[in-house]
């Protein structure tokens, strides 16, 4: 692999020390029959870049609307955009209504696979309208109305996603808890939200146990002063407490109810859900997405990034609990009227090859899923996936962090076997929609995630706004607007304006540096605060973790700037070796030359730590602050995301 030429720039823009070479071509069968041709794509682009908001209201036409618009855009109380003002519609509509009334009334909507193989389940729209529309008319039974807010702390169940379309379909506001949240991360966000509901199970499958959730709903009940009932899934029947009258059985509620229910028509800015990230860095922000745009964004990305057709299986391998769960486990697929799979459990339960099996037995089109998961089961070889057919695989995708380019064509080969191409997606919770992704017919650089979607201006630049050279690394912005952003954090206006408005004026400051190669090629390195300074060097730690990860021994690597009285930082590196290799001085020799080798010799590496694990966020991110903080002996902070 050849490298970038260095030379010391100033602090504001980061090193391009990884240079990629290869470039993969789509197979002619592919361009032959995707939604988009390169024609098209090309097309896309430019009036994406001449007309953002003509090519945005012809991506609305394609969806149904109770009333058209008066205007596109409204940006007269900017950073506080409206898309679609004057439109009525309500996103359940599209996802579910609609299809009713056509040829989809008996297609499958929804693949369920429990982690016990032997449990899996399917549901028709048909059936799936009837049963989000007994669950709206629960709500309705409990005294909901629009506006209000429900929390769902459930893990992937249909139930899941029935719950989220129910309240939608009434313009509740829906607020999915990631089912691995301690108690306190719980009340935080349903206190926060002032939610009326918690809708939970009584417990779920993860990694061959059964995990108690009402437990934890019970301590997080302790102090939400605005909860007035909970409604429980049966899932795992072990025996739990219901003598608290507030606390109702799904089962029961849903017996008897009618499966009629009038969707509520709404604003095209009507809030739709509240997404709290992660909080770790300080309180959880609330995300607050909208029924009109949001839709707009997640059905013309699904339909032309995947290429979604009507006879494909799609699995997004993520949890409903992330923003991916849902623009592309349960409100993009249904949208498109495409067949989505939901999988409750661990990727190595019973065995490391799950995936692969669940795959060859729905006979999986489509599979979008994280680095981490990839980088993961990298570690158990390549024979695992050869074990399995994977014939019907079609389309590759990845998502949540950058993925380093050995991962990359591990999975296009043994995964994809050399036919599918990888659709390498960036995008955040706040953005709602993939912004920087490729389309299947486009020319695909290992580690790249290629350019913005049509109709997005992004950009790099230093910390004055000023584009950088390419080749140079700098902040990730995004210069116009776009339908699916968030519209505000829940409750705090100025935190939005400020975080995301006035670190650069003007422009949409993502919080990721990136540099743009000659090609015009986007390449993500990591969070602005995961960047090091190593003498007058901003490197970013995501390039250093790729380098380690590139040696054949690796099978992950953590980078974290350490404070040096001569450089000012200097990285240290946890590293997780593959099966077979084992730590010594050798090796830590060897990994030190080749990562020289890889980045040159600006990157110093104070020292090389083995691990049997790294603290990860339950999403699967990489928690550096963790590593950080145990490091210079400091309080780590709030620890209720981190997964072990």
């Amino acid at each position: 692999m050849a490298r970038a030429k260095r030379k010391v720039e100033p602090k504001e823009t980061t090193e391009a020390l990884l240079g990629e070479e290869r470039v993969f071509r789509p197979l002619p069968e592919v361009v032959i029959e995707a939604n988009v041709s390169p024609k098209e794509y090309q097309e896309a682009m430019e009036k994406g870049l001449r007309d953002p908001e003509g090519f945005w209201e012809e991506a609305a036409e394609e969806l149904d609307w109770f009333k058209k618009w008066d205007k596109v855009l409204d940006e007269s109380d900017a950073p506080f955009y409206k898309w679609f003002v004057g439109a009525k519609c309500n996103i359940v509509y599209n996802a579910v209504d609609r299809h009713i009334k056509t040829h989809r009334k008996n297609k499958v909507a929804i693949i369920w696979q429990g982690e016990p193989p032997e449990q899996k389940k399917k549901l028709t729209y048909y059936e799936l309208y009837r049963r989000v529309n007994k669950f709206a008319n629960v709500l309705k039974s409990l005294g909901l109305k629009k506006g209000d807010r429900v929390a769902i702390y459930m893990p992937n169940l249909l139930e899941t996603a029935i719950a989220m379309l129910g309240c939608a379909k009434l313009g509740v506001i829906h607020t999915v808890v990631y089912a691995g949240f301690s108690a306190m991360a719980l009340r935080e966000r349903v206190n926060d939200a002032k939610a009326k509901v918690i809708v939970t199970a009584d417990g779920l499958y993860r990694n061959g146990k059964i995990i108690n959730l009402k437990e934890t709903v019970d301590e997080a009940m302790i102090e939400c002063p605005t909860v007035e009932h909970v409604i429980v899934v049966q899932r795992t029947g072990q025996p739990i407490d219901m003598s608290d009258g507030r606390y109702l059985w799904w089962h029961d509620l849903m017996e008897g109810v009618s499966d009629e229910c009038e969707t509520e028509v709404l604003d095209s800015e009507h809030p739709l859900y509240i997404l709290y990230t992660s909080g770790t860095t300080g309180k959880p922000k609330g995300i607050l997405h909208v029924h009109g745009g949001y839709m707009v964004g997640i059905h013309r990305t699904l339909k032309w990034v995947f290429d979604l057709k009507e006879t494909d299986i799609y699995w997004c391998a993520a949890d409903v609990g992330w923003v991916t769960g849902h623009s592309y486990i349960v409100y993009g697929p249904l949208i498109c009227g495409g067949t989505t799979v939901m999988y409750e459990g661990h990727p190595l339960y019973p065995k490391p090859d799950r995936m692969w099996q669940i795959i060859d037995k729905f006979g999986i089109n489509i599979l979008y899923t994280a680095p981490t998961t990839i980088r993961m089961l990298m570690r158990f070889g390549a024979e695992l996936p050869r074990r399995h057919s994977l014939k019907t695989l079609r389309l590759l995708g990845t998502v949540g962090e950058p993925i380093n380019p050995e991962a990359w064509v591990w999975y296009y080969e043994n995964v994809g076997r050399e036919r599918c191409p990888i659709m390498d997606t960036w995008w955040q919770t706040e953005t709602g929609m993939f912004m920087i992704t490729p389309l299947p017919v486009a020319l695909l650089k290992p580690g790249s995630a290629t350019k913005p979607f049509p109709g997005i201006h992004a950009d790099v630049v230093d910390k004055e706004g000023k584009p950088v050279p390419a080749g140079k690394g700098g902040f990730l912005v995004v210069k116009h607007p776009w339908p699916s952003m968030l519209r505000t954090l829940w409750g705090d206006p100025e935190r939005y304006k400020k975080q995301y408005w006035e670190v650069i004026p003007g422009v949409y400051t993502t919080g990721d540096v990136a540099r743009r190669d000659e090609d015009g090629y986007f390449w993500i390195q990591g969070r602005a605060d995961d960047v090091m300074n190593i003498a007058g060097h901003r490197v970013g730690t995501a390039e250093v973790e790729s380098a380690f990860v590139a040696h054949k021994a690796v099978a992950e690597a953590a980078c974290i700037g350490v404070p040096d009285p001569v450089k000012g930082e200097v990285a240290k590196v946890f590293v997780i070796l593959k099966k077979g290799y084992e730590p010594s001085d050798a090796l830590d020799k060897e990994l030190r030359q080749h990562v020289r080798h890889e980045l040159g010799p600006i990157v110093i590496i104070k020292s090389i730590e083995f691990v049997d694990s790294l603290p990860k966020t339950r999403s699967g991110k990489i928690m550096r602050r963790v590593l950080k903080a145990r490091e210079m002996g400091i309080d780590p902070g709030d620890l209720t995301t981190l997964a072990d």
